[in-house]
């Protein structure tokens, strides 16, 4: 089974989400990023999500993270939760 591994912001607005990736984009680093500005627990730890599989994420974040290029951050992906930057940080087949 597909795995990955990734680290997300999340934010409660796509305005906020894009300039927060015009930030890292610039050269903030994503984990600072995260710690200061996503809404979800994982914020914490830089937005990482460790790892898992196809089917454990919702919809949304399986399209980008099983399918999209690693180490880039991508978004803004809208979910239930709000906007999300995403980097896929490894994957697996």
């Amino acid at each position: 089974m597909a795995t990955a591994a990734a680290r997300h912001i999340l934010v409660p607005d796509e305005a906020k989400c894009l300039e927060l990736k015009a930030q890292i984009e610039g050269g903030t680093d994503f984990a600072d990023t995260a710690k200061e500005h996503s809404e979800c627990p994982s914020g914490a730890k830089g937005g990482d999500l460790g790892t898992f599989s196809k089917g454990q994420m919702v919809p949304e974040f399986d399209q980008v993270v099983f399918n999209d290029e690693l180490n880039t951050v991508h978004g803004p992906v809208k979910t239930q939760f709000g906007y999300h930057l995403l980097e896929i940080t490894a994957r697996s087949e």
